[in-house]
């Protein structure tokens, strides 16, 4: 069975990666949960004068992730919690335990999402959609400082 569909799109543009700009960025975490990185991360943007290119966020950590997700209901951050508990639950009598029973399970979350995440940049705009934030996803119950390296790679309006 065929379906009809609509697909349209923007004509094709090219630049030559004339900037690499980067910095790293300190997320101090409360414990468990998700951090909203986006307006921060839209700064580096405007800071790097970034025109068009791509933003490169890399998380140095292995119990803590970054995701892309909805930024309007919070209740979707709390339903995506809850499943990822389900998934990596804390009494799932884990090997590795010498860092508290919090540790595992985190390392089990951090590679169900993601360490490093990719966000176009056009027009000097980051291209997220209504809908989407950038969002740090601590696993672990303490407090921790999480390290982001955030990079811009394009064209900036510097040359």
């Amino acid at each position: 069975m065929t379906w009809s569909s609509s697909i349209s799109r923007t004509a094709p543009s090219a630049v030559a990666a004339t900037a690499i700009v980067s910095s790293v960025l300190t997320v101090r975490t409360s414990g468990c949960g998700f951090f909203d990185l986006t307006a921060e991360i839209a700064t580096f943007a405007k800071e790097a004068r970034a025109i068009e290119g791509q933003v490169t966020l890399f998380i140095r950590h292995t119990s803590a992730s970054l995701t892309i997700q909805e930024n309007a209901d919070p209740s979707v951050l709390a339903d995506l919690t809850t499943a990822l508990d389900r998934l990596a639950p804390e009494n799932a009598r884990w090997s590795h335990d010498i860092e508290g029973p919090d540790d595992m399970p985190a390392h089990v979350k951090t590679m169900l999402t993601a360490t490093s995440l990719q966000i176009p940049v056009m027009k000097g705009q980051l291209m997220l959609g209504t809908w989407q934030g950038i969002y740090l996803i601590e696993h672990r119950r303490q407090p921790h400082a999480r390290e982001v390296v955030v990079q811009f790679a394009g064209t900036t309006d510097r040359q």
